[in-house]
């Protein structure tokens, strides 16, 4: 078996997540609509929101993903999109089942791109609840040369690029793993699994999952 990044922390995170709950699609599935400006299924997101708001018709929901698109162009770092996430922005319909959280839909796929215009980025994994993007995770195989800095500093240089900030903005988490053990005495942060949160004038703090 080769050893790189897809056999050895790809490949098992996408394992895991299907364990969890999560179900994988090709993005040569032509069953999934992805609407380029945020990314969001639009197929997955309407037939779940309808679910979850009997009183919403085609015609509301349309506006709510239009709603959602104007938000994402917000420099706010994501915080209208955020209140309208967990029901106390200005949107009427509920887009996620908070109380009862086996109820949403879980989805993933590998290297979906984020683009507007001529730039561009494609995270490894993006994992999206209701049809809606709302994490992605980063992989690098494990003793790669330093680690998963080089994912954390481009991710920095992603964060100041006015371009990405709609698919900024949508994104709760982010996770970066090379799959190996921490090291507690490195104060870089170069080997393990992380989680952060978007950032713009400052650096992203990553954190531990323990």
């Amino acid at each position: 078996m080769a050893f790189n990044e897809d056999t050895r922390v790809k490949i098992p995170a996408l394992i895991h997540l299907t364990r969890l709950g999560y179900k994988y699609f090709s993005l040569k599935d032509k069953k999934f609509d992805i609407n380029p400006d945020t990314n969001i299924l639009t197929n997955i997101f309407s037939k779940k929101i309808a679910e979850l708001n009997h009183e919403a018709d085609a015609t509301s929901i349309d506006l709510e993903i239009k709603n959602i698109v104007e938000e994402l162009n917000y420099d706010d770092l994501g915080r209208a999109f955020y209140k309208r996430l967990i029901g106390t922005g200005d949107g009427d319909l509920k887009l996620i089942d908070w109380d009862k959280f086996e109820n949403n839909d879980f989805h993933i796929t590998t290297e979906l791109t984020c683009k507007n215009g001529d730039d561009e980025f494609r995270p490894d994994i993006t994992v999206f609840v209701n049809g809606i993007p709302l994490s992605f995770i980063e992989v690098k195989k494990p003793n790669n040369y330093e680690g998963i800095k080089a994912e954390r500093d481009r991710i920095q240089v992603r964060f100041k690029n006015d371009k990405f900030r709609r698919f900024i903005n949508i994104t709760q988490l982010l996770v970066f793993s090379n799959n190996m053990e921490y090291e507690d005495t490195d104060s870089n942060k170069l080997q393990g699994a992380f989680y952060a949160t978007t950032s713009k004038n400052s650096d992203s703090m990553f954190n531990n999952f323990r």
